[in-house]
């Protein structure tokens, strides 16, 4: 072998030595390259700005503890609750009289949910302006759930009356009180009413009995005149027309103070006679 194939041979093997090591380093540099990771994909609701409040269906279990009117009644730990979707007749109201059928209502009412476990469910707005809490109220009857709401106005004590947003079960209210309107149950028998469906205006009964703007006014049915006011220890004292305190005394229902047709009605709820009667 001459000299200078010698020095092409090991310039040979240099050459792939330098190549091999080249190869390594850029295998070296793809394996140590991190791989791209997918994002998670980001879900938008294009809806969300337009999107309507729904029923919270919010149920909770509560003892009435007293009726105040056929739609309103006293809870067990004080609080005032109105009847979502309906409107039976005033009686307690002391700007307008006993309207037609309010007593009614008011004893069916009684009779239905007065110390009795019930429970309330919720629809959008959790109280009025009164600061009432608005709930639908179910009686638990033989494991069964049954709306006091749909009762009274099934067996006509009350008009179906919408009053948005809390408007869950209206329609059904509605049917209802067409149908207690077909069959003259309750006030429909007893009362003129003004044919506006289907949240129809009770505008009276008998030739006695008138109407303003849709107000029930009775005035052959005696007014509920007794004051019973909650005193600042509160104490519940009623005061009779005559009393010495009765003129300056002011009815605040909102706190629990009511209007009573007689005494015995006052003194079985708890009120004593004002001691200047």
């Amino acid at each position: 072998m001459s000299r200078r194939t010698a020095v092409l041979i090991v310039l040979g093997i240099i050459l792939l030595l330098i190549v091999g090591i080249g190869i390594g380093r850029l295998s070296a540099q793809k394996t140590s390259m991190p791989l791209p990771t997918s994002q998670p994909e980001v879900l938008t609701n294009s809806n969300a700005g337009t999107t309507q409040p729904s029923s919270t269906g919010t149920v909770e279990r509560a003892t009435i503890k007293r009726i105040i009117d056929g739609d309103t009644v006293e809870l067990g730990d004080g609080r005032k609750l109105r009847y979502i979707g309906i409107d039976t007749p005033e009686t307690v109201d002391p700007r307008v009289s006993v309207e037609c059928f309010g007593r009614e209502a008011s004893a069916y009412n009684r009779s239905l949910v007065e110390g009795k476990e019930v429970e309330l469910e919720k629809d959008i707005s959790d109280t009025d302006r009164y600061g009432r809490l608005l709930r639908y109220v179910y009686l638990l009857q033989e494991g069964k759930r049954v709306m006091v709401n749909k009762l009274l106005v099934s067996e006509g004590y009350a008009v179906s009356s919408s009053y948005p947003p809390d408007i869950k079960y209206q329609k059904e209210l509605d049917l209802l009180e067409v149908e207690a309107q077909s069959q003259n149950k309750g006030l429909w028998n007893s009362c003129t009413i003004n044919s506006v469906s289907p949240q129809a205006s009770i505008v009276g009964s008998a030739s006695t009995t008138t109407a303003v703007n849709g107000t029930i006014t009775t005035t052959n049915i005696e007014t509920c005149t007794i004051k019973g006011n909650i005193s600042s220890s509160g104490e519940k004292i009623y005061h009779l027309p005559g009393c010495g305190s009765y003129d300056k005394t002011a009815i605040n229902e909102q706190t629990g103070e009511r209007w009573f047709c007689s005494e015995d009605e006052a003194v079985s709820t708890g009120w004593r006679k004002a001691k200047n009667c």
